[in-house]
């Protein structure tokens, strides 16, 4: 595979999350770069944060490992024991079925980039651990439903 051109890498910008939770990441994107290469085994992706912005909800993964090195400027990552500043060159990593939810906010007022390298599971569940909600990806297909098991259908839960 020849060099990946970041110019042609595909954007995603917005999020699968359902309102209202779809507007606590405004101002993030990612530079799919593991499809780029056509990788499917693992995901590679260039997460931007423009200042201000969130990576996702705060989130654990049940059966996929995440690796995330800051690129460009600086982020605070957030976890259960707290906040940690994260600057170029730092790295954290979340194992598989670790409870301790985990994302990323720009707090500067320039743009953060990192770069998040995970696996691809057939099927897999993220939990959101500051609100009611759970995804269940399989297929192509995100589904999803409160931590009680009933399907989500709207509303802060």
């Amino acid at each position: 595979m020849p060099k990946i051109d970041l110019g042609t890498a595909p954007l995603k910008t917005g999020s699968i999350y359902p309102a209202p939770y779809d507007a606590e990441v405004a101002g993030r994107s990612s530079l799919r770069l593991g499809d780029a290469g056509g990788l499917t085994q693992f995901g590679a992706n260039l997460v931007i944060l423009a200042p201000g912005a969130k990576s996702s909800l705060r989130h654990w993964h049940l059966h996929e490992d995440e690796f995330v090195m800051v690129t460009q400027g600086e982020c605070v990552l957030v976890q259960d024991a707290g906040e940690v500043l994260m600057r170029t060159g730092d790295c954290a990593a979340f194992p598989a079925g670790d409870t301790d939810g985990h994302h990323f906010i720009n707090r500067s007022d320039a743009e953060a980039r990192f770069l998040v390298v995970g696996t691809r599971a057939s099927r897999e569940v993220a939990t959101y651990s500051d609100v009611d909600l759970v995804v269940t990806l399989e297929a192509g297909r995100a589904v999803f439903s409160h931590k009680d098991g009933r399907l989500y259908t709207g509303g802060k839960g």
